[in-house]
């Protein structure tokens, strides 16, 4: 590599280093957006055939769609669960609940064996819990009042980085697919891998968020109206908290209706508990394995333990956009990976042995087994022209 083109690399690294740090404030909005943009390019592609090939008119009638359809129901939805939390935690704090008695139902159930073993443990002792209960309370109340004034006093920047958001999708919309097909042109791999690994990012991301946000407001909505024929207080919150746990995998939505039904066991809604549970476990639980493989189809390719754990580093990471960024990352991941296994399998044994066992689209391509020594050979016999 000669100066010239070292030097000018140099100043592209350093210009685009320099406008991601200007970017990054938004980067949340941009995330999204982008997000957005992909899958509602369908909902584009119909309006593109309503306007009859006007490409802003397309955009503008998708992103008035997407406003009122998505958007406002959102922000409205967002509204209403903080104004519960906080009701919900001011009841808590007026009406503590009662450990002591809520403990010593539990533990006059118990066998003797189980009960001397939470004697020897000290976990007889709830005063200490109780007031720390009621602490907790307290600094939730303070915390959700102190975030909700400062989205209040942040709504400049929260209005900004909205009106950000649908800027970009409008433009995303109209132009998305040259601004793809300039990237891939631009970028310094092979056009084939290039290809490959679009191929796969675009495929991560519908599938999770129709894998896991459309089936998770699905079960949220269900466990919802569940909550509100058992009479549960505060069930739009519930319902918001079930549909949260239902993107995280293996923990699922059980680890809200089930103590949610189990606190109504114990309080003495016997058909309301029971009602719940039943629900929970026949109707909410059921809805991911019967709306996932008509949204996604096949498997993404990821296995679930990879899932799990992107998925909790992303939200540790990135927040709630962490819940996509976390299964984008490991989708891609596996995908370099089985780009490099690929060209690394020189003969066709090792491409067979160790080649990838799923395809950019996340799906398992149809492998032919091993012929053996015989089969070979009778192949062979079989192929070689009559009269040698």
């Amino acid at each position: 590599m000669d100066l010239e083109q070292a030097s000018f690399l140099l100043i592209l690294a350093g210009v685009t280093i320099m406008l991601a740090v200007i970017a990054w404030p938004f980067a949340t909005p941009l995330l999204w957006a982008a997000l957005a943009a992909i899958m509602f390019q369908p909902l584009y592609r119909w309006s593109l055939r309503i306007t009859r090939g006007g490409r802003n008119m397309a955009a503008s009638l998708s992103l008035i769609i997407i406003f009122f359809a998505v958007l406002l129901p959102a922000l409205w939805i967002g509204s209403m669960v903080v104004e519960q939390a906080l009701g919900l935690i001011t009841l808590l704090q007026a009406q503590p609940i009662d450990l002591a008695a809520t403990f010593d139902w539990v533990y006059g159930a118990l066998p003797r064996p189980l009960r001397e073993a939470v004697d020897e443990r000290g976990w007889s002792n709830l005063a200490v819990v109780q007031d720390r209960l009621q602490a907790l309370l307290g600094e939730s109340a303070g915390y959700i009042a102190q975030q909700a004034v400062s989205i209040g006093g942040g709504a400049l920047n929260f209005v900004l980085s909205f009106t950000l958001a649908l800027y970009v999708i409008f433009f995303l919309l109209r132009d998305g697919e040259r601004i793809g097909e300039t990237i891939l042109h631009s970028v310094p791999l092979k056009r084939d891998i290039a290809d490959r690994l679009a191929d796969r990012f675009l495929g991560i991301v519908r599938a999770t968020i129709k894998g896991s946000v459309v089936v998770g407001i699905v079960q949220g909505a269900l466990a919802g109206i569940t909550y509100v024929i058992a009479g549960v207080p505060s069930a739009l919150l519930l319902a918001v908290i079930t549909a949260i746990f239902s993107l995280i995998p293996v923990v699922g939505t059980v680890v809200v209706w089930g103590p949610v039904g189990v606190w109504l066991l114990f309080d003495g809604f016997v058909w309301q508990g029971v009602f719940v549970l039943f629900s929970g476990f026949v109707i909410v639980s059921s809805a991911d394995n019967v709306l996932r493989p008509i949204l996604v189809g096949r498997d993404t390719g990821i296995p679930d333990w990879i899932v799990l754990i992107t998925t909790l580093g992303g939200i540790s990471l990135a927040g709630f956009s962490g819940i996509v960024l976390g299964p984008l990352v490991a989708g891609l991941f596996l995908a370099t990976w089985s780009i490099l296994q690929e060209q690394r399998a020189l003969t066709a044994e090792a491409k067979a042995r160790y080649g990838p066992r799923v395809g950019p689209d996340g799906r398992a391509p149809r492998r032919k087994r091993p012929k053996t020594a015989e089969a070979a050979r009778a192949e062979a016999e079989d192929t070689t022209p009559i009269g040698i």
